[in-house]
């Protein structure tokens, strides 16, 4: 039975006008953004055929590009659509941080750092750059490694923030076998910059360790 022979409250977009997109499954969400069916199978049997084979909504939207463009119910033009509503999510979370009057490790900065870093399928250092007041000044990944790990130079960290004009950094990596738990390295690594940083007057506020589902602090650890 086609979407539009359904019940007004079982329709996916009858649904979110009237509850809001919260009341939706994953199934519907989906169905919403594919629009249209298959020959014999309605949106939402596409979406919940999608969610089944890739694992669930997280595991899909991280899914490459040959694999989407090849997916039944997808193709090119609904991947680089997919692709658009992703970045736009991590802009707004972007926008949102910049708003914030003053940031430490707050949630909000848990929150952009995860959507920027959790699927990565390898090693990513980043560092959020803060002015006096510890407002965001910009995000960027410095340093792009391996599965396993990547290279880190202080002395370019230390360059950047002094041409930004920081005065705070946060600094950012992945771990893309999913557990967040801070390294014996990660720990050496991270006083080797606080000590770089504070020679040119630059505070550290905080190393996050990104994995699946959980962020690390090591502020919050009294780490640092």
């Amino acid at each position: 039975m086609a979407i539009s022979q359904w019940p007004e409250h079982e329709r996916p977009r009858e649904k979110l006008l009237q509850r809001g997109p919260a009341s939706l499954s994953d199934a519907e969400l989906l169905a919403i953004f594919i629009r249209t069916g298959v020959p014999g199978k309605t949106a939402v049997d596409v979406a919940r055929g999608l969610l089944a084979r890739y694992g669930g909504l997280r595991e899909l939207l991280a899914a490459g590009p040959e694999e989407l463009c090849e997916a039944p119910g997808l193709g090119e033009a609904k991947y680089v659509q997919l692709q658009a509503s992703l970045e736009m999510g991590r802009r707004f979370l972007a926008e949102k941080l910049k708003r914030e009057v003053t940031l430490g490790s707050t949630r909000e900065t848990k929150e952009f750092l995860q959507a920027q870093l959790r699927d990565r399928m390898n090693e990513v250092f980043g560092v959020l750059f803060l002015d006096n007041r510890h407002r965001v000044l910009t995000f960027e990944e410095l340093f792009q490694g391996t599965l396993n790990g990547t290279a880190v130079y202080p002395r370019e960290i230390v360059k950047r923030a002094l041409r930004l004009n920081a005065a705070a950094v946060i600094l950012v990596h992945n771990h893309p076998s999913g557990v967040a738990e801070p390294s014996r390295a990660d720990e050496l690594l991270t006083n080797r910059l606080k000590e770089a940083l504070t020679l040119v007057d630059i505070q550290l506020l905080d190393h996050l360790v990104v994995g699946d589902g959980e962020t690390v602090s090591f502020s919050e650890r009294g780490l640092i």
